[in-house]
């Protein structure tokens, strides 16, 4: 059953009421080369980069769009995932009065962006199997939640959620569904972009940070109905993504058949080293993984993350997040960096 989102009364009024910046780059566009452009008080001299960048990206969108099967009124972008999960706080909570509903352990940053934003913030713990518990969640939404978010695979478990769980949220639901999808190229799992045309309250993330190998030029993507993009491309800076970013997305994009061939490395190497781990006799539990990395539940983390660290060799100490006692998450490295993980963790295991 398709939810029918009534946007208006999601989005903040002051935000309803507001008027977008108008650039140099807004008031003129042309395809024509031969222009003199005098408008937007940037340096005269020619070195590539003197001029400012495309404020709608449309070049990069247009590809992007390709490559998901969706429309460019479908995507924006942002400077990596995290500005445009700040974004969608500001377009559609108000400050000191609505409220988000997270799922612990999860991605540290929905919380830090809500107390940034004056965001309450409603914790429904996943279940024992990292799994959304969604009678929880149904019985924590009051009349002030604006937003749900779902990291899936989540980060740090490593799991998908459940595709029946997220699609009972999205149909009962009245207020926004965030999916990050940071990690999906990683999962046989397919994104929930496909559902777009269904879901008009879904909004989905995704990075070129990850799969894409290309975490420092910080590009984010946002993929949701038109009248959600809509919205936030009304309140983005209006150069949020340089162009050196749009360049080398670009190629990123022209030479795919280099990410498909990682990931295939990658999760490759993630089945090898799942069982390898399991080898490990202080190493209590390896848990399921769509993601390129394992959660593992050890002995003693911090005394293990020590050790590691002592070695040279750098894991995430997840100990103080709920459900996560005990664990380290380790990303999957290249096979020659996974070996020596391998041989460092044989040699603490004598």
């Amino acid at each position: 059953m398709k939810n029918q989102l009534k946007l208006s009364e999601l989005v903040r009024e002051n935000v309803k009421a507001m008027k977008a910046y108008s650039s140099a780059r807004d008031e003129f566009s042309s395809t024509k080369d031969d222009l003199l452009f005098l408008d937007a008080n940037e340096s005269p001299f020619d070195n590539k980069f003197n001029r400012y960048p495309d404020p709608y990206q449309l070049q990069l969108k247009e590809a992007i769009a390709s490559l998901k099967s969706v429309s460019t009124t479908q995507l924006m972008l942002g400077n990596g995932s995290d500005e445009v999960l700040d974004l969608i706080f500001r377009a559609f909570c108000e400050p000191h009065q609505d409220q988000v509903i997270t799922m612990p352990p999860t991605y540290g940053m929905y919380q830090v962006l809500a107390n940034l934003n004056a965001i309450e913030v409603v914790k429904v713990n996943l279940t024992e199997s990292f799994q959304i518990n969604t009678t929880a969640v149904f019985d924590a939404i009051t009349p002030a939640t604006k937003l749900i978010f779902i990291c899936s695979p989540n980060n740090p478990s490593g799991n998908v959620m459940q595709i029946n769980s997220i699609k009972l949220l999205l149909e009962q639901f009245k207020g926004l569904v965030v999916i990050d999808e940071a990690y999906i190229d990683y999962s046989s799992t397919s994104s929930f972009i496909s559902e777009l045309q269904i879901y008009d309250n879904l909004i989905v993330t995704q990075t070129f940070s990850k799969a894409l190998g290309h975490a420092a030029i910080r590009l984010g993507v946002c993929f949701a109905h038109p009248s959600i993009i809509n919205v936030l491309e009304k309140i983005k800076p209006p150069y949020n993504v340089n162009q050196l970013t749009q360049n080398k997305a670009l190629e990123v994009i022209k030479n795919y058949d280099t990410v498909s061939f990682q990931v295939k490395i990658s999760t490759s190497e993630r089945q090898l080293l799942m069982k390898q781990l399991e080898e490990i006799s202080f190493i209590k539990q390896v848990f399921p993984s769509d993601a390129n990395f394992i959660l593992c539940r050890v002995d003693d983390a911090n005394k293990r993350y020590q050790e590691l660290l002592d070695l040279g060799i750098i894991v995430r100490n997840r100990n103080q997040e709920v459900g996560c006692e005990n664990c380290l998450r380790i990303s999957i490295g290249t096979p020659e960096q996974n070996k020596k993980l391998m041989h460092t963790l044989n040699q603490l295991d004598l």
